[in-house]
C-alpha cells in the first residue's frame, strides 16, 4: 500500500503491555463512535452517508489482534535479511507472467496513462501485481469497522480517526459500503490505497465521471500514475540499472553521510549521490543505460561479490509507495521482467 505518509505496517506501533480483550479505553466503542460521526459530519459528510456506513458498527477484536501483531521498536543496525531469498518469491514465474498478461490485455490504456504521466506502464502493472496481486487479493475487512476499531482503540488514534472521516468522504462519492472492503488496516482497491490517500490522489482514468480503484482497470492504472508524479518520478530515466563493482572498491567510503528524516534504516544501506560519470571513473560501470550526468546511488545489499544497482531517483519515488528495499527491489525487477 501506498506508505510514503500513512505506510501503516510501519506507523501502527505495538503496546508492550496487555489490556482488556479488546481495548483499555475509559470511553465505550459506542461513544466514542458518536464522535467520529459528529467530526464527518462537520467536515460535510451526508448524513445519509454517515448513518449506512456505520449501522450496527461494534468493535473488530480481529483487527486488534492484527494491530498488536505488527512489530514495534527500534530494529538493529545490522543484520538485514539476504535480498535474494525475498525476490525468488516476489519476482517469481507465476507473477511475472501474470503481469505480462495484463499488460498484453490493457496495453492501449497503459500507454495512455504512460503518456500522460510518464510513470511507465511495466512500473503500473508491477504495483497493481504486488499490492493485490493483479486485482485478486483485495482484502474483505469492512473499512469502517476496522478504521474505527483501530482509532478507538488508541495506539495511532490520529492517524486512524482521519482515515475514517476520509472513508465517510469515499462512501459520499456514492460508493456502497459492501464496496468498501480492504486490508483490515484501512488499505483498499486494486492499488490499496488508504482513504485519504485515495481523495489526494485517485483519478478518473476513463472520463466515466468516477475514480473507482476497485474494479476499474483505467482508473487504477492512472491513480497509480499520479500518486507516482506527485512522489517526484521523473519520465524517460529507469528506476535503476545493474552495476559492475571493482573488487577492492572502498563501498563504506561511499556511504551517504546524511540521515533520512523518513525510513533511515532503509535509506542508511545506499551510498551518497554521485553523477554515473563520476562512479565510472571509481570504476562502477552500469550495465544499463543511464546518462553520465544522472545523479545515482550504489546498492549492494547482499554484500560484496554480489549483485550492485546504482539506483536514480525513481527508486525513491518507488520507496514513497513503501518504505522497503526488499518491496522497491522487487518492483523495479518485476517491472523490468515484464518489460
Amino acid at each position: 500500500m501506498p506508505f510514503r505518509r500513512l505506510l501503516i505496517a510501519a506507523a501502527v506501533l505495538v503496546s508492550a503491555c496487555n489490556g482488556p480483550q479488546l481495548a483499555a479505553q475509559d470511553t465505550s466503542f459506542a461513544a466514542y463512535l458518536e464522535t467520529l460521526k459528529a467530526r464527518a459530519s462537520s467536515e460535510g459528510v451526508s448524513a445519509a452517508t454517515i448513518a449506512r456506513m456505520t449501522a450496527g458498527l461494534t468493535p473488530s477484536q480481529r483487527v486488534i489482534e492484527l494491530d498488536r501483531a505488527q512489530p514495534g521498536g527500534a530494529s538493529p543496525a545490522s543484520g538485514f535479511p539476504p535480498l535474494a531469498p525475498y525476490l525468488a518469491t516476489h519476482v517469481d514465474a507465476a507473477r511475472i507472467a501474470g503481469g505480462r498478461r495484463v499488460l498484453a490485455e490493457h496495453r492501449e490504456t497503459l500507454r495512455r496513462v504512460e503518456a500522460r504521466y510518464g510513470v511507465p506502464a511495466e512500473i503500473l502493472v508491477a504495483i497493481f501485481g504486488h499490492e493485490s496481486g493483479y486485482g485478486n487479493v483485495k482484502g474483505s475487512f469492512d473499512l469502517a469497522q476496522a478504521l474505527a476499531t483501530l482509532a478507538w482503540e488508541g495506539r495511532r488514534r490520529t492517524l486512524f480517526a482521519d482515515e475514517f472521516v476520509a472513508l465517510m468522504k469515499v462512501a459520499d462519492r456514492g460508493y456502497d459500503r459492501t464496496m468498501l472492503r480492504g486490508s483490515w488496516a484501512g488499505a483498499f482497491g486494486n492499488p490499496q490505497f488508504l482513504p485519504s490517500v485515495y481523495l489526494r490522489l485517485a483519478v478518473d482514468g476513463d472520463s466515466d465521471g468516477r475514480a473507482d480503484i476497485m474494479n476499474n482497470r483505467a482508473d487504477t492504472f492512472a491513480s497509480i500514475a499520479n500518486y507516482f508524479r506527485d512522489a517526484g518520478w521523473r519520465r524517460g530515466q529507469p528506476w535503476g540499472v545493474r552495476a559492475s563493482v571493482p573488487t577492492g572498491l572502498d563501498v563504506d567510503a561511499q556511504a551517504s553521510r546524511l540521515t533520512a528524516p523518513q525510513c533511515p534504516r532503509v535509506h542508511v544501506r545506499h551510498s551518497r549521490f554521485r553523477t554515473v560519470r563520476e562512479w565510472r571513473a571509481l570504476g562502477v560501470v552500469p550495465q544499463g543505460v543511464l546518462g553520465d550526468d544522472v545523479l545515482v546511488s550504489l546498492f549492494r545489499p547482499d554484500g560484496p561479490g554480489t549483485s550492485a544497482w546504482l539506483l536514480t531517483g525513481n527508486y525513491r519515488a518507488i520507496l514513497e509507495y513503501n518504505c522497503s528495499n526488499y518491496y522497491a527491489m522487487s518492483v523495479g525487477l518485476l517491472a523490468d521482467a515484464i518489460r
